[in-house]
């Protein structure tokens, strides 16, 4: 028993597509695939106002959330290309594409040639009319862009025209550089940053390529799943940034870094960690809300194998959890502890630790997290040493291998938690606990995980 919430024992495994869950979660609606999107794979989530944007290898789908228990569909995007991470910034939303295409538009083919012309970077919709998006601008950036993150502009001024010259970039992460292809080759260690004018996406252009790995970074340790390997530095996975407090933290494959980033064009380095003994794959990254500390992710075998059981046991695959110490250029990250579901999964479930958001909880640092085919996870690391299960959900092992995948997403946005499942559509689901209870009363009207920033309360309510 942890904090009141049983364990499931190892051998005690839910049937094919089972739900199981702890007591104080639920879902409370579902979405399967459908339309134009069917068959691609789910992946990224934003959300804005009544609306939740998520990504599928085919392309988008917007959702009305206003009533979370009768989630409807408002329009679907057929736009291929793989990732397809999202985001979203008034009017605009921001689509990654990591795979080669024929060319930039959505009715490109795959071109898997590459001693022919390709494309493959970033899409910028206009989503002024929620019912009907309108593919308004393409970015070309080098190795594509498997993830990005939205970073707004420390301040907004007055252009020559005397327009008010508002304007977001993207930080661009690709890797896996490829001496067969023209656009990608080695070393390949650095971003694309891509300035956005909000009010004139078109003018959106490539203005710094910062090279963030200039010694090259983690060379990487060579082995299996099984017997441990770390993978060698090729680029960043993913980045989240505070810009308040002008942080980003990097999850870059061998490395995990804490950036300065009040230049946001020049990215300076303040520290680097590495952990080549239980880490394979630095994924992701989670600053909590005082920006006094950092999660990052492991995804152990690339979110394809079965890592949640004894043999890879409990430090592998899993979270890790720093403090930032010090001050200014001589902050630090200092390593606490470990955290990893419990509940083995079967060898024929792709789980390890993915995308997750905090849950706000004023005072607290408490995170609901997806695991693939081991479901979404409700932790508390308020207390970076030991940290803490408070809820989880999850379905057994898919009954159909074609729509299985799991839980690629799990964030919480206004009371709810909302899961995009690689396979089988969109999930919501509700955590009634009394240490998250009080989240209920904050509301954000815009979310993009990846860029995090101090939540506020609803007014009213303490």
């Amino acid at each position: 028993m942890v904090a009141g919430v049983p364990s499931v024992a190892a051998d005690d495994f839910p049937a094919p597509d089972e739900i199981v869950s702890s007591p104080n979660m639920k879902l409370v609606d579902h979405l399967a695939p459908s339309g134009p999107l069917a068959g691609g794979t789910g992946t990224d989530i934003a959300f804005q106002g009544r609306y939740a944007f998520v990504g599928n290898y085919n392309g988008f789908t917007i959702y009305d959330i206003k009533n979370p228990r009768k989630t409807k569909i408002v329009s679907q995007v057929l736009c291929p290309g793989s990732q397809n991470d999202i985001s979203v910034s008034g009017d605009l939303l921001f689509l990654s594409t990591d795979s080669r295409r024929s060319d930039d538009s959505c009715a490109s083919t795959s071109q898997n040639d590459g001693s022919k012309p390709y494309w493959e970077g970033m899409k910028i919709f206009d989503i002024s009319d929620k019912r009907s998006p309108r593919y308004v601008k393409s970015v070309e950036t080098d190795c594509g862009s498997h993830t990005h993150t939205l970073v707004p502009d420390k301040k907004h001024r007055w252009d020559r025209n005397g327009r008010w010259n508002e304007k977001v970039y993207l930080y661009v992460s690709s890797y896996g550089p490829s001496t067969s292809l023209s656009n990608c080759q080695p070393p390949h260690d650095k971003i694309s940053i891509i300035e956005v004018p909000v009010k004139r996406p078109t003018k959106a252009r490539i203005v710094a390529t910062p090279v963030l790995f200039p010694d090259g970074g983690n060379p990487g340790v060579p082995g299996t799943i099984e017997d441990g390997y770390t993978s060698a530095t090729a680029g960043c996975h993913d980045i989240t940034v505070y810009p308040e407090k002008d942080l980003a933290a990097g999850a870059c494959m061998g490395d995990g870094v804490l950036y300065d980033i009040s230049d946001r064009t020049n990215p300076v380095e303040i520290h680097r960690v590495q952990d080549d003994e239980n880490f394979a794959f630095w994924h992701s990254a989670t600053f909590n809300n005082a920006g006094t500390k950092v999660v990052f992710t492991d995804e152990l075998g690339g979110g394809g194998a079965a890592t949640c059981n004894a043999e890879i046991g409990e430090t592998r695959g899993a979270n890790g959890i720093y403090d930032i110490v010090g001050r200014g250029d001589n902050r630090r990250m200092v390593f606490r502890s470990y955290f990893k579901i419990d509940r083995h999964q079967t060898d024929e479930e792709n789980c390890v630790a993915h995308n997750g958001s905090l849950i706000p909880v004023p005072g607290k640092d408490i995170m609901v997290q997806a695991w693939y085919m081991g479901g979404i996870q409700v932790w508390d690391f308020s207390d970076s040493r030991n940290p803490e299960k408070i809820g989880f959900w999850e379905r057994g092992p898919s009954a159909n291998p074609e729509e299985g995948g799991g839980s690629w997403s799990a964030y919480y946005y206004n009371g709810y938690i909302y899961s995009s499942d690689l396979g089988k559509g969109f999930d919501v689901l509700r955590i009634d606990d009394r240490r998250t209870d009080r989240a209920k009363w904050v509301r954000t009207d815009e979310l993009n995980v990846q860029t995090q920033g101090r939540y506020g309360w609803h007014p009213g309510h303490r």
